[in-house]
């Protein structure tokens, strides 16, 4: 990534995540050493780097790898210590509005019962 794209202002805000989660049925706002959090019971399914710069979000495992390489200035791998769970990291400045509200949904969805998320989301969780 430039130095220009790393200093702007990022396309998504804090704002529009949590416009986005706290719209969806169950879900909950927390602080957890100084990173906001979105989940749902004590499952974590968006959370946001102390930068507010990065999001990391509920995504299957194993489908990942794939998107990181197709699109490695989005998206990146979490820590080692984070690999076994379902999760990958995107760069907010990186993506607009809309693809952060598919990425937020689909994590949640990953969290509630099918049921919910299709009443929701009108589809199939992914």
């Amino acid at each position: 990534m430039t130095r220009a794209a790393r200093d702007r202002d990022p396309l998504v805000t804090v704002e529009d995540i949590r416009q986005v989660a706290m719209s969806l049925p169950r879900t909950t706002e927390a602080v957890v050493r100084d990173r906001v959090k979105f989940r749902v019971g004590r499952i974590v399914y968006v959370a946001l780097s102390r930068d507010e710069l990065t999001m990391g979000c509920g995504f299957p495992r194993e489908q990942r790898a794939a998107l990181v390489a197709a699109e490695p200035e989005k998206f990146f791998m979490p820590i080692p210590s984070e690999m076994r769970y379902q999760w990958i990291e995107v760069r907010l400045t990186a993506i607009d509005v809309g693809e952060m509200r598919e990425l937020v949904a689909g994590a949640w969805s990953m969290c509630v019962p099918k049921r919910l998320a299709v009443e929701h989301l009108g589809r199939e969780p992914r």
